[in-house]
């Protein structure tokens, strides 16, 4: 019979190729394993916030290009109202004006436009026409509605349509737009004229013209 040393406990021998630490190499391959989801799920939540990123980017170009178009249209309609506020004031003054230039022009037509006060007349036609003012209306020119008013009316012979034949008050226009009508006198062609001139050629074509001499 053997005796066994007391206080020892017989234990397996251990292979010398180290076949105990599988164990763990299994356990090392299962952690690699769980933690390859992990991962992929830190990637697609990382795409996530990246799209976000992308679509608030977005939207606030979109907002800023919005505002600058409202900015531009906004600085457009503010000097569109500045040129307008300024042309109404311009022709304001100027309308206030025309009764004085009325008294140079009648000083001017009965040759009382002498001296000191013709300087002073010349200077003040001049700066009105640097701020924009025309005068208009002449003689024997066609009437117009939209720029003549008709304060006196004839017939005349020497006339083939509606004619103003005296100007008893010049226009004023500012640019397109008249502050005021030329006041005028117009004559309409005699009646019966027109058609006795037309009369009168179809005789001379109907004879093969005037006479040669």
């Amino acid at each position: 019979m053997s005796e066994e040393t007391p206080g020892f406990e017989e234990k397996p021998d251990v292979p010398a190729d180290g076949t105990p630490e599988e164990p763990q190499a299994a356990d090392s391959a299962d952690q690699a394993e769980g933690a390859a989801p992990a991962g992929d799920a830190t990637d697609v939540a990382l795409l996530a916030q990246l799209d976000q990123a992308r679509t608030a980017l977005n939207e606030r170009t979109a907002d800023l290009q919005r505002l600058q178009a409202e900015y531009q249209n906004y600085r457009r309609r503010v000097e569109r109202d500045r040129v307008t506020v300024k042309e109404i004031a311009v022709a304001s003054l100027l309308t206030e004006l025309l009764p004085v230039l009325d008294d140079i022009g009648r000083a001017r037509e009965h040759g009382e436009l002498v001296g000191g006060f013709k300087s002073v007349a010349e200077s003040l036609e001049t700066v009105v026409a640097k701020m924009g003012l025309q005068q208009f209306g002449k003689e024997g020119e066609p009437f117009d509605p939209t720029v003549h008013e008709a304060l006196m009316h004839s017939y005349a012979p020497d006339v083939t349509e509606t004619t103003c034949v005296a100007i008893l008050q010049p226009g004023y226009r500012i640019g397109e737009r008249t502050i005021r009508p030329a006041r005028v006198a117009v004559a309409e062609p005699q009646p019966g004229a027109a058609p006795a001139a037309k009369d009168e050629k179809k005789a001379d074509e109907e004879s093969g013209g005037p006479d040669e001499g």
